[in-house]
């Protein structure tokens, strides 16, 4: 019932240059305002930072509907290989949650980041054909997991975003009936968090066309993103001006198809597993030697740690009932991730934090 949004839908490695400096990679993975607290941290700093970088890790929650779009799984591997953030919590999201829960058990257990709490999100919907990645986690018993499962996800996140002592970052990267529950069932967490999400399309559609387009984590579930839109949190997104567009290949794609790097060989795995559910679809527009599916979901995780890259606006962004993100001066402010500065950077970075 419930489609992802891939169904609607290049080599210069700035990185690299810093190979064999001070005693190995020196990459720039910190950002103005907000970094780590390990002292490797202290020698890096993000692609195009212009601030000085800050010794601190930020507490985020990670909301997804993994299984659907093989991106999310995409996403998932980039925060965990992020020192920046720190995960407090990690939520699923839409129709039969409870699988999902086992796709991000085993991506945690193979991460050794068991520590990281899981939420089930609620139902939402039916699903009669199970996801598109469950062969991946068919032989996985997800009672052998030894972390913390809450049953009731949304409570762990209100539960987790009002007991902080500071601020934190939701991050979700798919339809948004888990994050409007919490705020319907407590409103104060838009006063302890701040929100960034893979939502919406402004000026661009789908494959970067010219007209915008109903993109599917805000219309598979309008009345939660208007929610979520119109809730008194500072909110950022990537609409798909930015995060469609989004795709590797070449040597950076090769690059983590070959890497031995456990979270890397998780992703390529799932991604034939997700292929192979997909291919009477698929098989002519996505080959798994030689490139990615578009990539929306990463571009969200990159936005919770840096705005560097890409230019961004303040826009007054409305959510019509039929799915659409508009311009609208009634709407509320948010910074739009409206055109990349450096998309290589970013396809760097990321294959970089996949890989290491």
């Amino acid at each position: 019932m419930f489609e992802s949004k891939f169904a609607a839908r290049a080599q210069f490695d700035l990185l690299h240059l810093l190979t064999g400096i001070i005693g190995g990679v020196l990459l720039f993975v910190m950002v103005g305002g907000y970094g780590c607290s390990s002292e490797k941290c202290r020698q890096q700093a993000l692609p195009g930072q212009t601030k000085t970088p800050v010794c601190k890790k930020i507490p985020v929650i990670f909301d997804t509907d993994i299984g659907d779009d093989i991106d999310d799984t995409w996403a998932l591997a980039f925060l965990l290989g992020c020192p920046e953030l720190d995960v407090k919590l990690i939520t699923t999201a839409m129709s039969d949650t409870r699988p999902r829960v086992k796709l991000v058990a085993r991506m945690l257990t193979i991460a050794g980041r068991t520590d990281i709490p899981i939420g089930t999100g609620i139902p939402w919907g039916k699903n009669d054909r199970g996801h598109h990645q469950d062969l991946w986690v068919a032989d996985y018993d997800l009672s052998s997991y030894p972390g913390r499962i809450y049953e009731d996800g949304v409570q762990a996140i209100i539960d987790t975003i009002m007991s902080s002592p500071e601020p934190l970052t939701v991050i979700a990267v798919g339809p948004l009936p888990n994050i409007a529950e919490a705020l319907r069932r407590e409103p104060q967490i838009a006063q302890k968090a701040r929100f960034v999400g893979m939502h919406g399309s402004i000026r661009r559609g789908y494959g970067g066309r010219a007209k915008p387009s109903a993109e599917y984590n805000v219309k598979a579930v309008v009345e939660a993103a208007q929610k979520v839109f119109t809730a008194d949190w500072d909110m950022t997104i990537t609409p798909l001006d930015t995060c469609g567009i989004v795709k590797l290949d070449g040597e950076k794609y090769q690059k983590v198809l070959s890497s031995d790097h456990a979270l890397a060989q998780a992703v390529m795995k799932n991604y034939r597993v997700w292929m192979n559910t997909r291919r009477r679809l698929l098989q002519k527009v996505y080959d798994v030697g030689k490139t990615s599916t578009t990539l929306y979901d990463t571009v969200a995780v990159y936005l919770a740690l840096s705005t560097e890259l890409v230019e961004t606006e303040h826009l007054a962004i409305g959510v019509t009932d039929d799915g659409y993100t508009v311009i609208d001066a009634r709407g509320k402010d948010i910074k739009c991730a409206v055109e990349w500065k450096d998309l290589e950077s970013f396809k760097a970075l990321l294959v970089e934090r996949l890989t290491r």
